[in-house]
């Protein structure tokens, strides 16, 4: 049973939301041991945050490196937790064979929907009966200016079709998984009009496509509540499943530079509760609609945004603090 010096019993996160939907947290082989209990208790999914991704599990043609990504797939199960699958097609962490002929030079869109094919294949076969869904495909958008796709060897190479195959081509490996598209910055109006123009496109095609993933990587001030209503209703309006997939509160505006902060102020904490409270009250309205929040990491002590975008600088962007205790955030938002 968790404790805290002035409450008793912490009730667990997952369960204060069994009504709404599931509660994850992204881990790695560290974390899954730095963190076992607090993930234990409090968490009912999780998703690998890297082990997955193409570099971490195919580096090379022919060689397939399985180890990290297993440890996480065993946790899972020994905890009796859900499982999401991160990511099949993205046009980082992919490494560079992918896109090259024995001579070095590019190959032809044929060649690359092959190996993709593949990799899809023996990956989503391998895990089938431990990964209820997939992050199909991640961040294909672009997000400045009128195109709709980001320029990345795939597009180059395979052109915008190779999109519609990474479902197809997962659904066949598995039918029985929730594929979804994922994407960052997905309530920015803009942003949030080219991604329901491609999952509208996909849907309209019959591509097996059953959620999108709102990445949810959001700060102290922005995005704006409104912007987060009108994207939630915007692609659920699709008749897909939405879920918030890689959520954090960022104690740091966009373009505060700061590295001299040890702790965060009285006023980023104030701020950082109220927006969780909002954001999980919003979460709530719309759970017909919405079926796992995902948090990427569990506790501060570690956080993808320790020193990124910002080097040499600490960030506690989660409900947990550096000594996996609940902060306010955390009570306000159990209680809704």
């Amino acid at each position: 049973m968790m404790r805290h010096s002035n409450n008793p019993v912490i009730p667990k996160l997952y369960e204060a939301f069994s009504q709404s939907f599931d509660i994850g947290a992204a881990v790695n082989t560290r974390t899954i041991q730095t963190q076992k209990e607090l993930l234990a208790y409090h968490y009912n999914s999780i998703t690998p945050e890297n082990e997955m991704k193409f570099e971490s599990l195919h580096p090379s043609e022919d060689t397939y490196t399985f180890e990290h990504a297993d440890e996480i797939a065993s946790f899972a199960k020994a905890q009796g937790m859900k499982l999401r699958g991160h990511t099949l097609v993205w046009h980082n962490q992919t490494p560079d064979w992918l896109f090259r002929d024995s001579k070095d030079g590019t190959i032809e869109a044929e060649t690359l929907l092959t190996r993709m094919k593949t990799h899809i294949d023996t990956v989503v076969k391998r895990y089938k009966d431990s990964i209820y869904a997939w992050d199909v495909v991640n961040e294909v958008i672009a997000d400045e200016g009128t195109e709709l796709l980001r320029h990345s060897k795939w597009l180059d190479i395979a052109g915008e079709g190779f999109i519609a195959k990474a479902f197809e081509y997962a659904h066949e490996a598995d039918p029985k998984a929730v594929l979804f598209y994922n994407d960052y910055n997905e309530s920015n109006p803009v942003k949030r009009e080219k991604i329901y123009k491609l999952v509208k496109g996909l849907v309209d095609h019959g591509v097996p496509i059953h959620g999108v993933g709102l990445q949810a990587h959001w700060n102290i001030t922005n995005p704006g509540l409104d912007d987060i209503r009108s994207a939630i209703e915007r692609y659920a309006s699709l008749g897909l499943q939405l879920q918030i997939t890689e959520m954090d509160v960022s104690v740091f505006e966009h373009d505060d530079r700061r590295t001299d902060l040890t702790a965060p102020t009285e006023r980023m904490k104030e701020l950082q509760t109220e927006r969780y409270e909002q954001f999980f009250k919003l979460f709530r309205e719309y759970k017909q609609h919405i079926s796992a929040v995902t948090f990427w990491g569990a506790a501060d002590d570690y956080t993808w945004l320790d020193y990124f975008p910002v080097r040499s600088r600490k960030n506690w962007p989660l409900l947990f603090d550096e000594q996996q205790q609940p902060k306010e955030a955390f009570w306000r938002v159990i209680k809704g």
